[in-house]
């Protein structure tokens, strides 16, 4: 099943916001078919040229020899920043489907208390940025603070016009979701390389919905996403961008009313959906949005990567969401449940 998305239009956003509170209750409410995804459109032109430099330079890092790629590790993160592959637990086991880089693209050194940085190391660490003379990704770190400060920018702009549909659910009142997102030093970008499956390991039709990545929900108040990228590998030569491997192939979400739809995001596209921390700071009146993602069959035993971008807007971590957690409790139990490791 594939179900049209609710779309605004960026120059609506920026110009009359306060009109778009029927497409944002449409998208981000709870009426059975509400996805919790939005769409915006009609962006300012250097978004493509964003999108396109980091996407292959996804596909290019992930290519690093191994031994490159671990300098830009942060073990003591749990992960949390640079480079990160089969260290996460998705369906129960190490996730070795996709490579993962991470930073938080708006503050490079967060300005926290020592002690609070101690204890929450995943959420407050420094960026790990390749070295800028590094053969074939030269201008990562460019390239990631320019999507990533771009993608934040309009999450800024969406929070504030999404303001007075969500104050009708906030347990607490007094809460700003633009004023939590724009403060927030716990901003996170995942630039995702989803690796071909293995010639040994071939797709077949019964393949699960969550092949390339299983079920769940982002621990965020928005995530944006930016519709991804497929390459083929061409030994020897630069790799070749390539229409999605299969009509099976892309995002699946379980729409309110607990329906699966594939979701399609247009290139020229972001995309905003909503997380757990939303979820709870509404004492559940505001769900978060359950999805995943499918390989799907390629033809010819083509190897086709698929390459992708995703901000979490989020909190800071002495924030308080429910009754029980602040932002900072809540997110370790996430990271302890898919990381196995227990964070002090």
């Amino acid at each position: 099943m594939s179900t049209d998305v609710v779309s605004i239009s960026y120059q609506t956003l920026i110009s009359s916001p306060s009109s778009l509170q029927t497409s944002i209750e449409e998208a981000f409410g709870s009426h059975p078919r509400a996805l919790g995804i939005i769409l915006v459109k009609d962006l300012p032109h250097v978004y493509p040229t964003y999108r396109e430099r980091l996407l292959k330079l996804a596909y290019k890092f992930a290519h690093l020899d191994e031994n490159i790629r671990e300098k830009y590790t942060d073990p003591e993160s749990i992960y949390s920043y640079g480079w990160s592959h089969g260290k996460e637990i998705m369906n129960g086991r190490p996730d070795t489907l996709k490579g993962s880089y991470y930073a938080n693209p708006v503050v490079d050194v967060p300005n926290v208390d020592p002690a609070v940085k101690a204890e929450y190391r995943p959420f407050y660490g420094d960026n790990v940025w390749p070295d800028k003379d590094e053969t074939s990704i030269e201008g990562f770190e460019e390239a990631f603070k320019d999507l990533g400060s771009f993608v934040f920018g309009v999450g800024c702009q969406l929070a504030a016009a999404c303001q007075p549909f969500v104050s009708k659910y906030l347990t607490d009142t007094s809460l700003s979701l633009p004023g939590l997102i724009s403060t927030s030093q716990t901003t996170k970008a995942r630039l995702l390389h989803y690796f071909p499956p293995e010639e040994d390991s071939p797709i077949t039709e019964d393949e699960p919905i969550d092949s390339w990545c299983g079920f769940h929900k982002d621990h965020s108040l928005l995530t944006g996403l930016c519709s991804a990228i497929f390459l083929r590998e061409e030994i020897g030569k630069e790799p070749v961008a390539v229409p999605s491997p299969s009509p099976t192939s892309g995002l699946y979400i379980r729409t309110r009313g607990g329906d699966l739809t594939k979701v399609s995001i247009p290139p020229d596209c972001l995309a905003f959906q909503t997380g757990e921390t939303l979820e709870l700071v509404t004492d559940g009146k505001l769900r978060a949005t359950p999805h995943c993602v499918r390989v799907g069959q390629t033809q010819g035993g083509s190897k086709i990567s698929r390459e992708t971008f995703a901000l979490f807007m989020q909190p800071d971590t002495h924030q308080r969401i429910s009754e029980s957690d602040t932002f900072g409790s809540f997110s370790k139990r996430v990271l302890e449940e898919h990381y196995e490791a227990r964070i002090m």
